[in-house]
């Protein structure tokens, strides 16, 4: 039990359910909504419950959406032909906010982890695959995150986008813009060795 009272226990808990958030971030984001935001506390409170009853997935692409098919696709400017192949929705937004891409998306919602049990179906590679068959995509863009599972998904959808004929491209990794040889990790600059392209 909380030394403050059942209430401020759990909303000390359940703040903690929230990534990178520990107890003492818990307890300082509690106190300060407590003691001097409490009109921001309720409007974040009234925020997250209109979130959850409203959000959903987009059936296309599976991003955060509020309707059936989210904004992206339904936008017939974008590039129907190309597809980026990401993670998480905020991969998506990343890519919007830092990039001119103007094609379309398919979220995965995580990636391979078979010692987590997170398989292919879990990943809705079936909804990609039918998109990867019907929706006429030249080139699937590869934009999963450089860890071992998420090489291992690009991978995975590699092998899914060639044997229908699809050209797949990965996104670039290496030395970062600005970024001096001296202080970049092995890894790094490895892959930036082995990705190396003409000029």
């Amino acid at each position: 039990m909380s030394l403050f009272g059942l209430s401020l226990g759990r909303l000390l808990e359940a703040l903690r359910c929230l990534p990178g958030v520990g107890p003492k971030s818990a307890q300082r984001m509690a106190f300060h909504l407590l003691e001097s935001d409490r009109e921001g506390g309720r409007h974040l409170a009234q925020a997250l419950l209109e979130a959850l009853d409203k959000m959903t997935h987009c059936q296309t692409c599976r991003i955060l959406s509020e309707t059936d098919l989210c904004s992206l696709c339904a936008d017939s400017r974008r590039d129907r032909g190309q597809l980026c192949v990401v993670e998480m929705p905020s991969d998506v937004q990343a890519i919007e906010q830092a990039t001119s891409y103007s094609g379309r998306y398919f979220v995965l919602m995580g990636h391979l982890s078979p010692l987590d049990g997170v398989g292919p179906e879990a990943l809705g590679m079936d909804l990609l695959a039918k998109r990867l068959d019907t929706d006429q995509i030249r080139e699937v863009i590869l934009a999963t995150n450089l860890t071992v599972e998420g090489e291992a998904t690009a991978y995975y959808i590699s092998e899914l986008a060639q044997t229908r004929g699809i050209t797949t491209t990965r996104i670039a990794h290496g030395v970062p813009l600005g970024g001096e040889l001296e202080f970049i990790d092995s890894n790094t600059l490895s892959h930036a060795f082995q990705s190396r392209r003409h000029l």
